[in-house]
Parts: C-alpha cells; structure tokens; sequence
C-alpha cells in the first residue's frame, strides 16, 4: 500500500498519456473501441481521484503522497551552485479536491464525446495530453514542471477548438472558431511569457540552485523584490482564470470549444489560473500578495458584476455560460484576495462547486446544440417538453449557478461572502448584487428555452415550412426569432417530437448533479480537507 500511496500521483499524470499512448495504435477506423479505451481509462483515472481525495480526507492535514524522481542536475558556474531539476510531486489540502475534480470531469467529458464522428481518434489523444497537463500542476511541488504542465495543460486547447469547435454567428460579425482558438492561445502564452519571467527571478534571487516550491518558500525575499514579481504571477495566472480585464479570450472559446473541451476549459482549466496564485504567488511571495491584495479583490468585483451582466445581454446559450464563469470566477479571486480562512476556503471550494456546474451547464448545452443544431435562445422555447431529462439537469446547475441552498454554489459562496464582509464589507455588498444579477439571467433563460409554448426548431421550419420562413430562418441574430415566431405556428404538444439525452450523457450528467447535490448538502468533509491548506497557506501571512 505504501508503493502504492508513494506513485498513486504519478499514476494520475501517466494514465492519460497512457491512454493516448493505447488510442494512437488502435486503428482510426475503428471508432466504438477508440471509445471504449478512452472510457475505460477515464472510469480508472476518477476512480483514482476518489481514492486520493479519500485518503486524504482521513490521513489529516499538510502534503501527502510525496514522492520525487531526480531529472537534472549538474554544477553551475553562479554563486547559488548546482542546478537541480526533480519531479516532486505531492497532495495538501486545496489540491486534494482539484484533482478530485479533474478525474470527475475527464471522465464525464469522455462520456459526452462519444457523439463525435470525425477524427475521434486524435481528439482522444489530444484531451487526455490535456488532463495529463492539468493533473500535473496540481500534484507538483516543483516549478519547473509546475510550469511544463501548465503548458502541456493549454497548449492542445489550439487544435482542441480549432479543429473540432464550432463558429459563430452574428448581425454584424462572426466568431470563427480558428479566431476564437488563435486568440486564447496568444491570451495565454502572453501569461504565461509573465509567469515564466517571475518563476526566473524567485530562481535566481533564492538562490538556492533548486525549483523545489517547499525550499523556496522559506526564503526571505526583499519586500521590494515580492511586490515587484508578485504582479508578474497575479496577472500571467489571473488570465486563465478569467481575471477582468484580460478575459475577453474566454467567452470566445467557450462558445467554439466542442461540448468536452469546454466542460474542460470552464470546469478545470479556469481553477489552474487560480490555483497558480495561491500555490506560487501567496506561498513564495506573501509581502507582495499582501500587498497587492486590495486591487485583486477590487479586479474580482469587477469581474462578478461586469460578467454577470454581459451574460444578461446575451441570447447564445454558450456566451450565457461562457460570461456568467467570468462572474463566478470572480467570487473565487474576491475570496483570495480577503487572506481570511472563511474567504480562502470559500474561495476554494467554488473552485470545486463551479467547475462541477460549468461542466454540467456544457454538457447540457451540447446536448440541446446537437439535438436542434442551434443555440439561440430568441429561437428556442418549451425544450422541456421535447427533453424533460435535460431540462432537469440544466435547471439544476441553473439553480446552483444563482446560489439556492442546498446545492453547492450556495455553500461556496457563502463563505466568501462572509471573509468578504470581514474585510472589504462594501465590496461584499457589490459581491451580492452580483448573486443578485445572475439570479435574474438564470431564471430568465429557463423560462425561455425550457418553459412555456414549443415552437418550431430551425429544422423542422426548413423542412416544413414555406419558403419565406426557410430565408427567415437562414437571417442571422435576432432576425431568425422574428422570421420563425411570424411565419410558424405554437406546436400541439401532441406532436412534440422528443430527443432527450442518450445514456452517455444521462450518465455523465447524473455524477455531475451527484456530486452538486453532495457539497450542497454535506459540505463538512470537502471543508475539512479545503481547511487543512487554507490555514499553511495563510500562515505565510502570520
């Protein structure tokens, strides 16, 4: 057991390069077991986060399964000596419950993924290059493959949307999705040129001849020096997690990454930006994380209140998505940026509650795209007559995305809310003005596409209707709502034709809501593991 518990990391981060390895050399024609591998080693690697968030929550506090493998080492000529390189890997208690999430969304995008027809043998190989990425910035304790990772974890997310996303359609302009792929790619390579310089000068001023996070956050580093580089850190991190106002590339690639990547993106790929800012810039550099503090959480306001209403005023059920993550994620840097144990554990379990929801509202919205080929809410109404088992899931992750208790986004962000009112109480206000906006968006979008009289879809007016609608149809933005709501009449509910979710998707969906309702009505086991390494962490502050 103890060989086991000493490799289990390494296993996370090599069973998805393995999988790629095992789906490169089956043939590409043979779609159903390139589908089957991928899913097998998916159900392996979240079985495997289970066991590592399980242990950890009774094994107790600080890092677990540590192990390291020596990779480079040789003398240097500067006054801090031999260089050393080493893959150090281990678990505390904020990474604990985001590798939980990673295995949970690998697998349940695997599931929804069986849908692609083209090339799903590359795409496999691609996503599970990606989760290996992502497993590996969360268990290392090194920044020198902190960083590789990272990379590893962003770098596939080019051809990811580029070649299986979707473009978009406008009034006056579109979003293709190579636009849309090419400029998160360069978002994210600016921030990471940021990260790369600070990681750099922390190397050179420790000192020390050695990437090891836990050495060097026991170097004294000059206050000049940590308010200078922590910056660097904030803002190359805060751009993967959506950090206003260098967020604009995620809504775009929301909306063009295909249903699996952007579960990924929004349920995963987000939290690494956040993460990044806890485990490197407030542990190494605590004096210029304190210091910089008061303009992050008034950056995160901006993000809960501006995202909040950018999603109101859309009508694409992606870019809804897609703006409301900007606004939750700015919950998440309000709460680390309170440096309270109830704002930095709040903070990190909205990490865990939204990357289940977002994953959940993806899934669901994939679903509804690839049933009605559209994702225009001026178009779509009364789905849940046509898919009542969607409607369900969506109005869940719905209800937790606007914080009703008893579900995990209350919890979450009740916990920032109250490190906010301790310490930046006017910014707290803001904060709940923001819960406010989402509730109304929320609400009003499932009255629209769920609820209420079912009309035509695009299909069915093309397919029956008269030649004026089918050009009505064809208009792109508001004008296919007016052509279809004038030239079509309500349809009988006797005639709905239904096309819910097949079992795949039933599936993934039902762990996503398992795991929502879970948090929401039993918080105290995800709290004692988050508690654990929100107080380490905060005692760099004293």
């Amino acid at each position: 057991m103890q060989f086991f518990d000493q490799h289990i990391l390494l296993a996370l981060i090599a069973l998805p390069m393995v999988g790629a390895a095992v789906i490169m050399a089956i043939p590409g024609v043979r779609d159903d077991a390139v589908r089957r591998v991928a899913t097998a080693f998916g159900l392996v690697v979240m079985l495997l986060s289970f066991y590592v968030f399980g242990r950890y929550y009774f094994d107790g506090d600080g890092a677990r399964f540590e192990s390291t493998w020596r990779w480079l080492s040789f003398p240097g000529p500067w006054k801090f000596g031999d260089i050393g390189i080493s893959l150090t890997l281990g678990v505390d208690g904020i990474a604990a419950p985001m590798l939980l999430l990673t295995g949970i969304v690998m697998f349940t995008g695997v599931l929804v993924s069986w849908s692609i027809r083209s090339w799903n043998k590359d795409f496999f190989i691609l996503y599970f290059l990606l989760l290996a990425g992502v497993f590996g910035v969360f268990a290392s304790y090194d920044l020198f493959f902190f960083f590789f990772f990272y990379e590893l974890s962003v770098l596939p997310m080019y051809l990811l949307i580029g070649v299986w996303g979707s473009s978009s359609r406008f009034p006056k302009f579109s979003r293709t999705k190579e636009y849309s792929a090419m400029k998160l790619t360069l978002y994210l390579v600016a921030g990471s040129v940021l990260i790369w310089v600070a990681l750099m000068a922390i190397f050179v001023e420790a000192g020390l001849g050695t990437f090891d996070i836990k050495r060097l956050a026991v170097v004294e580093y000059s206050p000049t020096f940590q308010k200078v580089f922590f910056p660097f850190l904030a803002i190359g991190f805060g751009i993967l997690a959506g950090l206003w106002p260098f967020h604009t590339w995620s809504p775009d690639g929301h909306v063009a990454a295909p249903t699996a990547v952007s579960m990924v993106h929004a349920g995963v790929l987000m939290k690494l930006g956040a993460f990044g800012i806890i485990r490197v810039g407030m542990v190494i550099l605590p004096e210029g994380a304190e210091f910089w503090m008061p303009a992050l959480v008034g950056l995160g306001t901006v993000n809960v209140i501006y995202g909040a209403i950018s999603a109101m005023g859309q009508s694409d059920l992606k870019y809804v998505i897609g703006y409301s993550s900007v606004s939750h994620m700015g919950y998440v840097v309000m709460g680390i940026a309170t440096l309270h144990p109830l704002g930095l554990g709040g903070a990190v379990l909205q990490m865990f509650s939204h990357g289940i929801m977002t994953a959940l509202f993806f899934a669901v919205v994939g679903v509804v795209y690839d049933r009605t080929h559209t994702r225009d809410m001026l178009v779509l109404d009364g789905l849940a007559k046509r898919m009542p088992v969607t409607a369900v899931f969506f109005t869940i992750a719905g209800l937790t995305s606007l914080g009703l208790p008893g579900l995990s986004g209350f919890v979450a962000e009740l916990l920032v809310f109250l490190g906010l009112f301790k310490t930046y109480p006017i910014l707290g206000a803001l904060g709940v003005i923001g819960a406010a906006i989402t509730a109304v968006y929320i609400l009003r979008l499932l009255a629209k596409v769920f609820f209420g009289p079912v009309s035509p879809l695009p299909d069915e007016v093309e397919a029956h209707g008269s030649a004026q609608d089918t050009a009505g149809v064809l208009m792109p933005g508001g004008g296919v709502a007016v052509a279809v709501a004038q030239a079509t009449p309500i349809v009988h509910e006797q005639h709905v034709e239904r096309m819910d979710a097949t079992t795949q998707e039933k599936v993934s969906a039902s762990i996503l809501t398992a795991f929502i309702l879970l948090v929401g009505l039993f918080p105290f086991p995800f709290m004692r593991v988050i508690n654990g390494g929100v107080a380490d962490v905060l005692a760099r502050f004293g």
